[in-house]
């Protein structure tokens, strides 16, 4: 049995977790919840064993210094709580922390047993994967969940994906398995530009949260961040004719792919979420990264001599994967 001293009883719950590693591409996820966590000064409650889940070898502890004491960090999963007011109050449970070396599935029970002592009502897994997407243009969100109906209750796609997994698949069948409900939402990472922070990509998944668990996020500095990242990007991929004509060709082939959507209800969410905001007031992760196919990968960017970072002259092949398929 888990016991949570000093913990309140907690309102309408709800789990909201990220993992650095290859469900991170461009650290995209772990920095949301970071950000829920700062915006709302969340308070540590709780602390995985970091010897039972983490090589050290693979994620080394960090040697630091306080009022000149040396003192030892180790990779662990921490979990914290906030309480997001408003007219319906509600609190969040956030679970941030690297990918587990090792025992995945005691990893994913003790944390279903915090779900279960809080009385977590809904888990919401963050990940980002490397597609095939072009920077110029909104982020592709997808949300997922292995239960039909949770499915049709939320407006999110049963998940049909096969292949290899990480941390964030196999946490969401844990909770199916355990009857908890259970959703993923994945961001879409340009992946000649894949190297992190992304600003973008995290402002889009936070967007999609606060749809899903209706509540309003403060977004900080976020969205100028955003925009400043699109602009650096834009200037470098112009210094390179072949990176640019790249970059065309997925915008072309998003916007044949997504014209469909440009219906009157898209038109109309992106509205009502420009109304809830008026009323409601003003280190990279080792190894690849999950990509749209579920196959793994390292960055693309390189450093050049001159010590700036430019997105690499893309190889020339067909047409562009389906971004929009993701891995849980």
């Amino acid at each position: 049995m888990i016991e949570l001293e000093g913990v309140p009883e907690l309102i309408d719950p709800v789990m909201v977790a990220a993992f650095e590693g290859w469900n991170d591409a461009g650290d995209a996820a772990s920095t949301a919840v970071a950000h829920l966590d700062r915006e709302w000064k969340g308070e540590v409650f709780a602390a995985l064993d970091a010897e039972d889940y983490y090589d050290f070898q693979v994620n080394r502890p960090t040697v630091f210094m306080e009022a000149g004491v040396r003192k030892i960090t180790w990779p662990t999963t921490r979990l914290s709580v906030v309480r997001v007011g408003g007219e319906k109050p509600r609190d969040l449970v956030l679970v941030r922390g690297i990918e587990p070396s090792m025992r995945w599935r005691s990893f994913c029970n003790e944390l279903l047993g915090f779900a279960h002592e809080l009385g977590v009502e809904l888990v919401v897994v963050l990940g980002a994967l490397l597609g095939d997407t072009p920077h110029t243009r909104p982020v592709p969100i997808s949300g997922t969940t292995s239960d039909p109906d949770l499915a049709r209750r939320m407006d999110l796609e049963e998940t049909k994906y096969e292949g290899p997994t990480g941390i964030v698949g196999v946490l969401q069948e844990a909770c199916t398995h355990a009857g908890v409900p259970a959703v993923s939402l994945w961001a879409a990472v340009p992946h000649y530009v894949s190297q992190p922070p992304n600003p973008k990509a995290t402002l889009a998944l936070l967007n999609r949260l606060e749809d899903l668990i209706d509540v309003r996020i403060p977004l900080g500095e976020l969205p100028e961040d955003a925009r400043a990242w699109q602009v650096g990007v834009d200037q470098l991929a112009a210094e390179d004719s072949e990176v640019a004509e790249y970059v065309q060709s997925l915008e072309e082939a998003r916007d044949t792919a997504e014209l469909p959507e440009a219906s009157g209800e898209a038109i109309a969410r992106e509205f009502e979420r420009y109304l809830r905001r008026r009323d409601g007031g003003g280190p990279p992760a080792s190894g690849g990264h999950a990509t749209a196919d579920g196959s793994d990968s390292t960055s693309y960017l390189r450093d050049n001599p001159s010590g700036r970072t430019r997105p690499p002259k893309p190889p020339k092949a067909g047409g562009a994967d389906d971004e929009e398929s993701s891995e849980d």
